[in-house]
């Protein structure tokens, strides 16, 4: 490709506002009358002239992008929102830091290592993939549901949760008792 056109495409890139790209969007972004050994060129330029940065195989981020972390979560499996300890320590029910972020996902899970952070993907049924919302760019959990995620987990054996370290002052109750008729019933012995 000739500098013209890595020009024009790291041009569209910056002009786009956006710090999360596939190779698909990147595509879009110079359009189709570039053949793909010139457009896979340029985008090897792009990474080595660390314009770009490679997270995994198709996934790409703008070098110096603004990008939350919880947004890096959704994008690198899809579809998936952040919820359990990081969810429920980023709404100030959980004062815990938790050493990775954790996502729902329908899909089979996974556990993806990008940057040194551990992004964990943890499989829910598909009748309980809900409750989440946009916030900041990202979706995440309400809090009341990534509280029930997490009871729902622990019931399974999958997760863990010390109810002392929760503040459920930061909690909406009706929602929580609302939310919690679409799950399966919990006994207090899973959930202690």
């Amino acid at each position: 490709m000739e500098t013209s056109n890595l020009a024009l495409l790291t041009g569209k890139i910056y002009q786009s506002k956006l710090s999360l790209f596939t190779v698909k969007t990147l595509r879009d972004l110079l359009g189709k009358e570039v053949s793909d050994a010139a457009f896979f060129s340029a985008l090897a330029r792009l990474v080595s002239q660390n314009i770009l940065q490679k997270l995994e195989r198709e996934k790409y981020a703008l070098v110096g992008g603004q990008r939350h972390d919880f947004g890096v979560a959704n994008f690198l499996y899809e579809p998936s929102y952040v919820s359990l300890a990081a969810a429920l320590n980023f709404y100030g029910v959980l004062s815990q830091f938790p050493y990775e972020i954790a996502s729902i996902t329908p899909r089979k899970p996974v556990v993806k290592t990008i940057d040194g952070k551990i992004f964990r993907y943890t499989r829910i049924k598909k009748s309980l993939f809900w409750g989440y919302e946009l916030l900041d760019g990202f979706l995440i959990a309400q809090p009341e549901k990534a509280l029930l995620d997490l009871l729902y987990l622990t019931s399974k054996g999958l997760a863990v949760v010390h109810a002392d370290e929760l503040n459920m002052s930061k909690l909406d109750r009706a929602r929580f008792h609302l939310y919690a008729k679409k799950f399966p019933a919990l006994k207090e012995t899973d959930i202690l």
